[in-house]
């Protein structure tokens, strides 16, 4: 028997989200002068398992303030759209978008929650539909989620997913080397925790968080079930951010494991095709 999804989770989140935007969009976590000065905000391996975006369409879902969603449109997309419940985010994201000389049939961002993406997106289906990392783990639904983004997928393009792995939420805080927490767990996980991966000392007033963990079998077969051919799932021994204290912070920006210690998947890569039907 799981717990009982708390009746405020989604309230509580956005509430949380928006508060952030400010910290985020100022602070030196993600730099917003360096990205405006041309800093590319894509991970190496997204650049290689994506392939050249050159004069496709791309929707980034969860987008938050849009780096990554106009790191792609820098990249040669014919057309971007980022989509985030969060309207702080995504007119953070606007302002972004204005300051690259980016009009709007270039990059476009959506005020929605990702469960309505479809009706709230300009385009009924794109060539590329992305979610970067810590996204699924707001969601409660990871079933209906493949849903609305397999939908939004157009025959013959593809849904690229890079994101944490789950086993990183199972092991201790400190040394990442025991498990600590269930794998399985599909109860929510309710925090109260202030400041934020961004800033761990900010100041905060809404920190009631509610997550749920998905194991990478469970996105998978959503996945596959709602229509989408596997190309392929890569995973990926580093980590966006120091998730443990005994990570190190390497000269390409990535937090490992120190050389002596056993290395676990800490990020996973999916990349689903849409078939082309008759």
């Amino acid at each position: 028997m799981y717990a009982p999804t708390p009746d405020d989770w989604h309230e509580a989140n956005r509430a949380r989200w928006d508060e952030r935007v400010a910290i985020h969009a100022t602070g030196d976590f993600y730099d917003l002068d360096a990205f405006r000065a041309g800093k590319d905000s894509l991970r190496d391996f997204e650049l290689a398992e994506v392939g050249d975006v050159t004069g496709r369409t791309l929707l980034h879902l969860q987008c938050h303030i849009g780096l990554d969603t106009l790191s792609w449109a820098r990249h040669g997309a014919a057309h971007v759209v980022g989509l985030d419940f969060s309207e702080p985010a995504v007119e953070t994201a606007r302002g972004l978008a204005r300051a690259l000389d980016l009009q709007p049939e270039k990059a476009a961002f959506v005020t929605a929650d990702v469960y309505d993406a479809a009706e709230a997106v300009p385009d009924s289906a794109y060539d590329i539909v992305y979610t970067g990392t810590g996204a699924l783990n707001w969601l409660p639904d990871v079933n209906r989620w493949a849903e609305t983004a397999a939908s939004l997928v157009a025959p013959g393009g593809f849904l690229y997913l890079a994101e944490s792995h789950p086993l990183t939420d199972c092991l201790d805080d400190e040394t990442g080397s025991t498990v600590t927490y269930d794998y399985f767990s599909r109860d929510p996980w309710v925090d109260e925790s202030p400041g934020t991966y961004a800033d761990a000392d900010a100041a905060t007033v809404h920190n009631r968080s509610v997550e749920w963990q998905h194991p990478v079998g469970e996105v998978v077969s959503a996945l596959a079930g709602a229509g989408l051919r596997i190309e392929f799932l890569h995973e990926h021994d580093v980590s966006l951010f120091a998730r443990y204290q005994a990570l190190e912070r390497h000269a390409d920006g990535y937090h490992r494991f120190p050389a002596d210690r056993p290395r676990i998947p800490m990020m996973y890569s999916i990349k689903a095709s849409q078939p082309v039907t008759d």
